[in-house]
């Protein structure tokens, strides 16, 4: 099992006003989303000025570059698509359940992708299979598209069936649709979920991080609103913003961990975020050290932001093997620890007898970062003080992190000084929940892992 909480998905949408073929650039979208999940990956796309109504769509299981070459690529034509990473919190580990999701029906045709957890999806699922629907996999992603399907068969138009649609889920999400002629995105009220709009030289892109723009060479514009529905056509961009509502609860672990350092997310800098972060951390919990260093790549930024404060120098003490791919279940405990090191290797000239303050972002079952700690004594370390960038995991959550059970917690069955013990540091200390706002400022946080306190 990971001992790090893992996002759902990625999304990704383009619309380019020329008869482009834009794969390509949904390839490049996901690649910079690929963090967001790695069990499966998808693409549809529709040529406006072709046959009306042709989705072609291709998904498959593994990462965007095992899925996706040039001749799977090659025959995806169309000028306006959607792409899909996936990592499944809800419904198997399968194709089944990869996305984009294509449906055909009176009206025509759709495709959609989703990041999230509808937390209602059960209810929904058994009502439409009452009424006859039949689903191929297990996911509520798949639910949403069946919904937007039916609503579409008593609306307008297939922004007024997502509007509807979207009243009646409840849970944290980013959806985008693709139709023939219209790219539809919608982000939770809650805004729980990033989405953000960008630009190109003739269109727009619906990303869900900024970074994966920059990485099609569009400009950022602005991020979705939460609960706003933006349509995009041949010959407009227009806003619906009839579901905005005041409350907001933006998910915290956006900024401690899961999007890139590269993005920017309703209005905080990411990187900036986890510098202050760990400016916070140093001012609570000093520590008596030669040398401050971080967790590859998720303690990195909060471990400057601690050197910075407490004055300790900040080195690199692990190299990171970029060249070993995905560390899938280990049958023992002790084939997972052999990844850890396979994956991690210790500077041991940085940290001989050096007393270490070593950052990481989160502790979810421990045993990383024990690990890491039994090699950095290995290599000569005396002390090891762990300053960890999060307050300990104590409630799972239900939008779309895998955030487990308790049962699974360290921190809902042992104490800070069992933990400690357990784990072999010096010490341990977690940034207080009080201090989250040094990292995101006034924004409205979503907290409910470390607190409880779940926003609907």
């Amino acid at each position: 099992m990971s001992d790090k909480p893992r996002e759902e998905c990625g999304v990704f949408g383009i619309f380019i006003k020329k008869q482009i073929n834009v794969a390509r650039s949904i390839y490049y979208g996901l690649n910079a989303l690929q963090h967001r999940g790695q069990e499966s990956a998808g693409i549809a796309v529709c040529d406006t000025y072709g046959e009306k109504g042709n989705i072609s769509i291709y998904k498959g299981m593994g990462l965007v570059s095992e899925v996706f070459h040039e001749d799977v690529l090659k025959p995806l034509i169309g000028n306006i698509g959607i792409g899909h990473v996936r990592y499944s919190t809800t419904g198997e580990s399968s194709i089944n359940n990869a996305q984009p999701f294509y449906l055909k029906y009176l009206k025509g045709t759709l495709a959609l992708v989703h990041n999230g957890n509808i937390r209602n999806a059960c209810e929904i699922r058994k009502k439409l299979e009452n009424e006859g629907a039949a689903f191929q996999g297990t996911s509520d992603s798949e639910v949403v598209a069946t919904r937007i399907v039916k609503e579409r068969l008593i609306s307008s138009s297939i922004e007024e069936a997502v509007m509807n649609v979207s009243r009646e889920l409840k849970g944290g999400y980013a959806v985008i649709v693709m139709s023939p002629k219209k790219l539809v995105g919608i982000r939770d009220p809650l805004g729980l979920k990033p989405m953000c709009l960008g630009k190109t030289d003739n269109g727009y892109v619906l990303a869900s991080e900024s970074a994966a723009l920059t990485a099609v060479g569009a400009s950022y514009v602005r991020d979705i609103e939460p609960g706003e529905v933006i349509t995009i056509t041949e010959y407009s961009i227009t806003s619906d913003t009839s579901l905005v509502q005041k409350k907001r609860a933006h998910c915290i672990f956006e900024y401690i961990y899961f999007a890139r350092p590269d993005s920017h997310i309703d209005g905080i800098d990411v990187y900036d975020a986890r510098i202050n972060g760990g400016k916070a951390l140093a001012k609570r919990f000093p520590a008596e050290a030669d040398l401050v260093t971080g967790v590859p790549e998720s303690g990195i930024a909060a471990a400057v932001g601690y050197s910075k404060q407490s004055g300790i120098p900040f080195r690199l003490a692990f190299h990171k093997n970029s060249y070993i791919g995905r560390t899938f279940i280990k049958p023992t405990q002790e084939e997972r620890e052999i990844a850890v090191a396979q994956k991690l290797s210790i500077l041991g000239s940085v940290v001989k007898d050096k007393r270490v303050v070593l950052i990481d972002d989160s502790i979810v079952r421990g045993t990383t970062i024990r690990k890491l700690i039994e090699m950095l004594k290995a290599a000569g370390a005396p002390e090891v003080h762990v300053r960890i960038s999060s307050p300990p995991f104590m409630y799972p959550c239900y939008y779309g992190t895998d955030i487990p059970s308790g049962k699974q917690l360290i921190a809902d069955n042992y104490s800070k000084e069992e933990i400690c013990r357990m784990i072999g540091a010096d010490s341990l200390e977690y940034m207080e929940i009080d201090d989250l706002h040094a990292m995101v400022g006034d924004l409205p946080v979503c907290k409910a892992c470390f607190d409880g306190i779940y926003p609907d």
